[in-house]
């Protein structure tokens, strides 16, 4: 798929947004992508999968043994990249905020697990969810995420292939531009502001 044509998914499932957004990692943004909205069609997400898995160099994607996401935005896409890939995908989770495999999930040690995330801009919750991994015996040879919103800077400790790089920009909210400061604030994400 083209920039465009994933840009168009977005667009056709309303969830290209524009207005004043609280992200998860605390930093303001004028755009935001909706990604429950886009993966709320099974289609449109087996679709936006089949395309995210198509990038992992075929080295990476032959070693890959199960699919770890972080709970709640990479849930979806997780399972899908599963479904792509033909393997088992599973979730962690923040019982008590820190990330950790619930419900049965294992992993044996030393499995070789791809990271999907729905969007990254820090990183924070990708090295959260890493660090999870590592912890119940995986090893996290990539990630993948719908959406690269880190302007390319992101470090995550292992090799990341997006499906899209979007240049947004952010900012913190005692530094915001006036026409975003004049705009209440929503908080779309799924975690707690920092």
């Amino acid at each position: 798929m083209t920039d465009d044509e994933i840009l168009d998914e977005f667009r056709a499932a309303d969830a290209l947004l524009e207005g004043h957004f609280i992200l998860s990692s605390g930093l303001r943004s004028p755009r935001y992508l909706q990604c429950a909205r886009v993966l709320m069609d099974p289609a449109r997400a087996e679709r936006l999968a089949r395309a995210l898995a198509a990038k992992l160099p075929s080295a990476v994607h032959s070693q890959l043994q199960a699919v770890v996401s972080p709970a709640m935005g990479g849930v979806i896409i997780g399972h899908e990249m599963g479904r792509a890939l033909g393997l088992p995908a599973m979730f962690v989770e923040r019982p008590e905020g820190v990330f950790e495999l619930r419900r049965g999930f294992r992993l044996a040690p030393g499995t070789k697990v791809l990271m999907v995330e729905d969007v990254v801009t820090t990183g924070l919750s990708s090295r959260e969810a890493i660090q999870a991994v590592r912890a119940a015996g995986g090893d996290v040879i990539v990630e993948a995420a719908l959406v690269d919103r880190s302007g390319g800077g992101v470090d995550l400790g292992v090799p990341f292939v997006p499906l899209i790089r979007i240049d947004v920009p952010t900012y913190e909210a005692d530094a915001l531009p006036a026409e975003l400061a004049s705009i209440p604030a929503v908080k779309p994400g799924s975690r707690a502001a920092a």
